[in-house]
């Protein structure tokens, strides 16, 4: 599989899009080669503006001028928003609509050497919180180029969380983003698997894990965190009765906690949030950390066939 990191992907969207509309600003927190909006401010430096580290201050001044016409992204390391600019995010820019979309990098886990304190582990919860702001985690670099797009040329509030290092590129390259809405990658009829961001490709080594030990698992994408496809999850959910959800986030607040939310009502089905357990992250890196804190498809197999087991063979584990 070809491998390519979403921040890329991303600072490639953005000249694109630069160049189809002319209304685009660009603002940054003095991290633009590590966010790659420095392939913006090359194409088009009239329209980028660095506010130097002064994300609460970008995040003002983002929110203001998008109510003179323009269309702002304003991108940072995911740790320093919604985290440090929380205040401004919600009651400057969320609260009056304003059309800014919130472009971080460097989420979750997978950091990695940067450290438990530049590793996001929270952000998923600070941000679904938040009324009316739409929350995107796109799973490779060809869903990235969609989202922002989408968002983009879609009115209001935006976040959209990205990662750090290279990933398998999952989805054809004529991939459509359709916001609200989950997509099925692998069909199965014993468990339901729903993963974002990074860790759907995990979720697709899984299933074939899984397979081997005779277990027939579906793989969902569920990029649209906020609105969620409540549709999609509860149809699924019926079906095999059994759902595991994996984030590179912890499961308090996460898209576990959305997946539970939708079907909170639902009887007799199963749910399983693989995730960081109330706990941060440390430095090294991203696969060994992924091996220690259980999110490898090596160490989510071993969780979901020990709970498999107990659930539907009455093994006591």
């Amino acid at each position: 599989m070809d491998l390519k990191s979403t921040r890329d992907a991303f600072g490639e969207a953005l000249v694109e899009l630069g160049s189809e509309n002319s209304n685009l600003l660009v603002m940054d927190a003095d991290l633009s080669i590590s966010t790659k909006t420095c392939l913006f401010s090359g194409k088009y430096p009239e329209r980028f503006f660095n506010a130097g580290i002064a994300e609460q201050n970008m995040v003002g001044v983002a929110s203001g001028l998008s109510k003179t016409g323009k269309t702002v992204v304003v991108s940072t390391l995911a740790v320093f928003a919604p985290g440090r600019s929380y205040d401004q995010i919600r009651n400057t820019l969320v609260h009056s609509n304003c059309n800014v979309k919130i472009i971080v990098t460097h989420a979750g886990l997978s950091v990695g050497k940067d450290g438990s304190s530049h590793q996001s582990i929270e952000d998923i919860a600070l941000s679904r919180v938040i009324p009316g702001l739409n929350v995107i985690i796109p799973c490779d670099a060809v869903e990235t180029r969609a989202a922002i797009r989408m968002a983009v040329n879609t009115p209001g509030p935006f976040y959209i969380r990205l990662g750090r290092p290279e990933v398998p590129v999952i989805n054809k390259i004529n991939y459509e983003f359709k916001l609200g809405k989950g997509v099925v990658l692998r069909e199965g009829n014993d468990i339901t698997l729903i993963g974002c961001g990074i860790m759907v490709f995990e979720m697709l080594k899984t299933a074939k894990i899984l397979e081997e030990n005779d277990i027939s698992a579906e793989v969902i994408n569920m990029p649209s965190i906020k609105p969620i496809d409540k549709d999609l999850i509860r149809n699924r959910a019926r079906k095999t009765g059994m759902v595991f959800t994996c984030e590179e986030h912890s499961i308090i607040g996460g898209l576990g906690s959305a997946v539970l939310e939708t079907i909170e009502e639902e009887k007799n089905i199963y749910v399983k949030r693989i995730g960081l357990e109330d706990t941060f992250g440390e430095s090294g890196l991203p696969e060994e950390l992924f091996e220690k804190y259980g999110l490898s498809a090596e160490k989510i197999t071993e969780k979901i066939l020990k709970i498999y087991k107990k659930e539907r063979s009455g093994y006591d584990c």
